[in-house]
This record gives C-alpha cells, sequence and structure tokens, in this order.
C-alpha cells in the first residue's frame, strides 16, 4: 500500500478528481503492473491504467489489487467501464484499500459492496487512510459533513 500511496502523489493535479494509485501483485509477491490518477489522460483512473498495462494476464487469477481509495461504482466519463467493473472482469479475488471514496464527486460509490457481492475479497486498511488521503485533502474538507 506504501508504493500505491507514493504513486497517488504523482498525480497531476485536479479540483475534480481524487489523487489515487494502484498496484497489482501476484500471488508470488511480484509485481505485475502500477498506475495512478491521470498517468496516460485526464481522465484514466489508478486502477484502469494499472489493468490496461497487462491485457490478458493469467497470474491476475490469484493476484492482489491495491488501490489507496475504493474502486469506483460509476463513471462520469462516457464509455469508461467504472474500476469495480474492471476488476471483476479481470477476475482478480482480492482487493486492499486504505479508505472509502466520499460523497465529494460521488454521492454513494458502492465499489466495495459490488466487489464483495461477487466474491472478491476486500480488506480495508484503516490505519493507512489519513495517509493515503493526505493528497487529496484540498478536495475533501470543503465537502466534509458538519459535526453533529
Amino acid at each position: 500500500m506504501h508504493h500505491a500511496i507514493g504513486l497517488a502523489r504523482l498525480c497531476p493535479p485536479s479540483r475534480t478528481a481524487f489523487s489515487v494509485g494502484a498496484v497489482i501483485v501476484a500471488d508470488d509477491g511480484v509485481e505485475l503492473a502500477h498506475g495512478y490518477s491521470r498517468e496516460t489522460d485526464a481522465k484514466v483512473h489508478a486502477e484502469e491504467s494499472a489493468l490496461d498495462k497487462l491485457g490478458s494476464e493469467p497470474r491476475l487469477a490469484g493476484a492482489t489489487l491495491y488501490s489507496t481509495l475504493e474502486p469506483c461504482s460509476q463513471r462520469a466519463s462516457p464509455g469508461r467501464a467504472p474500476c469495480a467493473d474492471r476488476i471483476l472482469a479481470a477476475g482478480i479475488p482480492r482487493v486492499v484499500i486504505a479508505w472509502r471514496e466520499p460523497p465529494t464527486f460521488v454521492d454513494d460509490c458502492i465499489g466495495v459492496e459490488k466487489l464483495r457481492e461477487h466474491g472478491i475479497e476486500v480488506i480495508e486498511l484503516a490505519d493507512l487512510a489519513d495517509e493515503a488521503m493526505s493528497m487529496n485533502r484540498h478536495l475533501t474538507l470543503s465537502r466534509d459533513p458538519e459535526p453533529s
């Protein structure tokens, strides 16, 4: 996850999207691919970037995808599949995230729920959430709910 967090710091700044890093690791511990938001174009997501580098990779069947943010369940960009759908299509059995997507851009992200409904093991590393969201503070602070 620390590698994914480092990748998120490489993202070109944006006021309309989170900076996210993703790393795909085979079951033997070998990194298969990594990516980050806006790595190849202004609309690419981190998981999408990493998966695009692999194509049809048989080791995905035992891989783990590490993402600093919950994989998206919907996209604003036409013609682009949500990252949760791409993970399901790739056959990756395990996803590790640091934090859930807040309602900054999507009111009800259900990436984790969607993955779990399809038998994907999802692990949340809440102890790394602050570090993983640190490069996104300018986005999340303005939309955080008021304390009750």
